[in-house]
């Protein structure tokens, strides 16, 4: 009908120009018409399709937000949303970022007030209030802002920490989190840059390759932690973390940077630090259409790999691509068989997916598993295909907040194919955004009340810790440390000691850290625990109590798997040899598990040739298992790589006495071991390094003759 139209104007007039453009314009939209256009949040909601009783309440939507990535309740109850209008744009243009303040004026559970708390931010990507400010991530800068004046917009700003990489903007800081440890974390990405504080000038910047951020401003402490999160970080009830990474929709930190630090010598087979526990990657169940330009970006990618014979296959739709915002669900609203869930948006997918965290048995990390409900299907998805689930947020009301950036395009540009990109426009949406809140359906309607924790005081604040909303107990903690009145100590210990929840007990134990208030007999009594996940974060408070290493090492025969990694992990931060034979004891249990060989190995004592004498006194070598023999290389190597001239002596000596030696191919994995060792040791040069490698090459087919050229090759080494 709009070509019709054209037409008649070429016919009746003599003013070309105008139809011409006219046809341009169109054909334009015509051509633009395989992607569909917006809905309004109202009509966009009408498409969400729940697996369980669970509907949908329009929070906020434009004009009040725009571009939402990061929703912050602070302690009075009001909203704090980081609005991204960055994104995809070029860096000549970009600094349009903002902060914004969303206020309930009339209590009815949906904002109709929008303030600025502060703008003209670059690639603004989270909030986290803190003293009365907030805390904002925005690449290179983590900042605190302040309003002082009561009129909503900050007008205090300090920049905290700076040096973070700020290219691509789906790879930068972001998620700061509040930890039950009183630490702030952040993901990095493992990205590149060097990082410093000013509140610290002269401290060294961390150089943050391969790594995540954590902080304590109370303690101005900063340091690298376990990464590479990218967007989307959730901490359970015990403070371990989970993040999210495109395609890898959860993975858990496993062991923690600081200990792997420990021993750079580790072989590279015992660095990993993370692990996909998902048991149902990388399958998600769509609703809504595929991209036009995502069909054919796969159908071109699955050519090419046809055509040079790859063993690669790409799909285009119902597997996770743009996973995003994965976040611990602590809230009091929903049925109890919901708390603990992580969630995770897919931003190409249009869809939520719910994980339940299930303990793995026989390794130190939990599995993910879908919901019953959820076998075949998502917890939410939706037709829409602007509907952009980016992040989420548990508010005091306890209920789950979608953040929706609602854009026709959701992925960097530099992932698409040029031609591709002449059709599509990523700024479409650049003015919308919506907050969903999610509400049981046979629920009773939402009345919004303000938590006003501001004003509770600090013995409130101890009660509040035994809130049943988890956003009610870490924000009692945080106050509790912020504030720092330590009158309440007495009924903290008596929270501690009396409480029937070993959530509420772990609170309350950490806010004793915050407070400088932990002795000896807290921490014996934490090793004790019945919860193990108190068990656990006891083993690590008593890393710097040498009173509780003897409680410390009878965690290692603990029953739960992950206590007893654990407490191997936090005996290595003592230097006595007393803890060898412990060390020894969790090599014995499980040593099978090269996460606990990592964390033997990743300590000194527990990387020492004293360590093969306790084994052998216990009577490890003398039943053959296959794991063993990764066991003695993988110690070897460390050892070697080292390059102790003592204990490589010391460490060919055992591997030439066949009473210490016992297992099958144990003497053979000990010369590989310190082949590939020396050869990753400093001062080494390319000659020898060759000779070692021929070396650790014939070791199954010669043992004998590769162990006297690797003494020989030795004695070259220790006269040079």
């Amino acid at each position: 009908m709009m070509i019709n139209l054209a037409q008649n104007v070429l016919r009746q007039g003599p003013n070309i120009a105008i139809a011409t453009a006219l046809m341009v314009f169109i054909s334009s939209c015509e051509h633009k018409s395989k992607y569909p256009g917006p809905l309004s949040a109202e009509e966009s909601m009408k498409t969400f399709q729940f697996a369980d009783n669970f509907k949908a309440e329009i929070y906020a939507a434009e004009p009040l937000v725009i571009d939402p990535v990061d929703l912050a309740f602070d302690e009075e109850g009001n909203a704090y949303v980081a609005s991204m209008l960055d994104a995809y744009k070029p860096d000549s243009t970009k600094g349009k970022d903002k902060i914004l303040l969303l206020k309930d004026l009339d209590n009815d559970g949906r904002a109709d007030t929008s303030i600025v708390f502060a703008d003209n931010l670059r690639e603004a990507t989270s909030v986290l209030p803190w003293k009365g400010g907030l805390l904002v991530a925005a690449a290179p800068n983590i900042m605190y802002f302040k309003d002082t004046d009561g009129d909503g917009r900050a007008d205090q700003k300090e920049i905290l920490f700076t040096g973070f990489f700020t290219g691509n903007e789906e790879a930068q800081i972001t998620n700061l989190q509040f930890g039950i440890d009183n630490w702030i974390y952040a993901n990095n990405h493992g990205q590149a840059g060097e990082v410093s504080f000013t509140r610290k000038p002269d401290a060294p910047k961390l150089k943050m390759s391969g790594s995540d951020f954590r902080f304590r401003l109370d303690r101005d402490q900063f340091e690298l932690a376990t990464g590479p999160g990218q967007f989307g970080l959730a901490i359970d009830d015990w403070g371990r973390r989970y993040f999210t990474n495109n395609t890898i929709h959860i993975r858990q930190v496993v062991i923690l940077k600081r200990y792997l630090a420990r021993n750079p010598y580790l072989p590279p087979s015992l660095m990993t630090a993370v692990f996909n526990i998902s048991d149902h990657d990388l399958q998600m169940y769509q609703k809504s259409e595929t991209p036009y330009w995502r069909q054919v970006r796969t159908d071109r990618r699955n050519k090419e790999y046809q055509e040079n014979r790859l063993n690669r296959i790409e799909y285009a739709r119902d597997h996770f691509t743009g996973a995003s915002g994965g976040t611990f669900y602590g809230g009091d609203a929903y049925p109890e068989e919901y708390y603990g869930n992580i969630f995770t948006g897919d931003v190409a997918g249009n869809l939520v997916h719910r994980d339940i965290l299930t303990e793995s048995g026989d390794a130190p990390y939990m599995t993910a598993k879908r919901g019953p409900q959820e076998q075949d299907k998502e917890f939410l998805a939706s037709t829409d295909t602007w509907f952009r689930p980016a992040n989420f947020s548990v508010g005091p009301d306890g209920h789950l907040y979608v953040l929706d950036m609602y854009r026709q395009h959701i992925e960097t540009p530099l992932s698409i194919p040029a031609d591709l990109q002449t059709d599509m426009d990523f700024d479409a949406g650049n003015t919308m955004g919506r907050i969903y809140r999610i509400v049981p359906q046979n629920g009773v309607a939402v009345k919004w009340e303000k938590p006003n924790l501001k004003d509770a005081s600090a013995e409130q604040l101890v009660n509040t810790l035994s809130h049943k909303n988890r956003w009610r107990r870490s924000v009692a903690q945080r106050l509790l440390l912020e504030r720092q009145d330590k009158t309440v100590i007495p009924q903290v210990k008596k929270l501690f000691s009396e409480s029937n929840d070993p959530r509420v007990r772990l609170r309350a134990l950490y806010v004793l850290e915050g407070m400088d208030a932990l002795d000896a007999a807290i921490v014996k009594a934490a090793l004790k625990d019945p919860a193990a996940g108190i068990r656990e974060n006891g083993a690590i408070l008593a890393e710097q109590l040498p009173a509780c290493l003897n409680d410390l090492k009878q965690l290692i025969e603990d029953p739960s798997i992950r206590v007893a990694y654990q407490a191997t992990l936090s005996l290595g931060e003592f230097k006595d040899k007393s803890i060898i034979p412990w060390l020894a004891k969790a090599l014995q249990l499980q040593g099978q598990s090269k996460w606990f060989r990592a964390a033997v190995f990743s300590s000194e004592p527990g990387s020492s040739t004293d360590l093969l004498d306790a084994l052998a006194k216990s009577g490890f070598a003398d039943k053959d298992e296959d794991w063993k023999k990764d066991f003695y290389q993988e110690l070897a190597e460390t050892i070697s790589a080292r390059n102790q001239k003592s204990q490589v002596a010391q460490l060919l000596q055992h591997a030439s006495q066949h009473d210490v030696i016992k297992p099958t191919g144990a003497q053979a994995a000990l010369v590989k071991g310190i082949s590939a060792g020396l050869q990753r040791a400093e001062g080494i040069n390319d000659e020898v390094k060759a000779k070692l490698k021929t070396v650790g090459a014939d070791a199954e087919k010669d043992t004998a003759k590769a162990l006297e050229d690797l003494k020989t090759l030795y004695t070259e080494i220790v006269k040079n």
